[in-house]
């Protein structure tokens, strides 16, 4: 059973993600989703749809705390389907609560944070092994940009947006730089003859710096209700 509400307004107007909901397992879950459909690429490290090329939408959607699914890819393919996306789309998951989900604008760049930080710590540890997270923690970043971006520039922004993301990290007391299972996604203009492709993205070009305050401001909302 889905249930949908408004989608809610944004300065820019190009991130406006829906917030639905599910039954599984007994277990009421939240997603959003935002369905512009085509004439976006997009650079993500998501499960599913990562990587550079053109997207029509993106899921973030809530799991369950023990989630053991050996398939994500499939299960946020099944769930986008379900809530109505067709084509190509990026699907995130995490165990935080997606409804207590951050957006923030700067200028005409949009960002969508969801997080969960009880398991953080710093990218480069001592620690050795994999530790499989008990508690949420992900923080999930999505951003929209109105321009078109190079190959390079869309990493670049995947850097710019992190870098911001640790900044808010250090900014709201926390002692890290994210968690284990971050994740990204970067959405940009398709290149066309009426749009200029842009070549950088980083925290001192124009849209990376509006990029990188979007990113900033959400993540700093984000963990304060997390």
């Amino acid at each position: 059973m889905t249930s949908v509400l408004p989608p809610p307004r944004t300065a820019a107007g190009l991130l406006a993600p829906q917030l639905l909901s599910r039954f599984e397992d007994g277990e009421c879950l939240h997603a959003l989703i935002w369905s512009p459909g085509p004439g976006w690429r997009m650079a993500s490290s998501a499960v599913l749809g990562g990587g550079i090329g053109e997207r029509a939408w993106v899921l973030n959607a809530q799991v369950s705390h023990g989630y053991r699914r050996n398939d994500p890819d499939l299960h946020l393919g099944a769930l986008a389907g379900e809530f109505g996306a067709r084509g190509l789309g990026v699907g995130l998951m995490t165990a935080a609560d997606v409804s207590r989900y951050a957006l923030a604008s700067d200028g005409d760049v949009d960002a969508v944070v969801t997080a969960g930080i009880e398991v953080r710590g710093w990218a480069a540890s001592p620690a050795e092994g994999t530790v499989v997270p008990t508690a949420p923690g992900t923080i999930n970043i999505v951003a929209a940009l109105p321009v078109a971006l190079s190959d390079a520039a869309l990493v670049n922004a995947v850097a710019t947006a992190t870098e911001a993301k640790v900044q808010a990290l250090l900014d709201s007391g926390y002692d890290c730089s994210g968690t284990p299972t971050d994740a990204v996604c970067i959405a940009a203009r398709s290149p066309s003859p009426e749009l200029e492709v842009h070549a950088f993205a980083g925290p001192r070009s124009v849209w990376g710096a509006s990029l990188a305050r979007a990113v900033h401001s959400s993540v700093l909302q984000a963990v304060q209700v997390s």
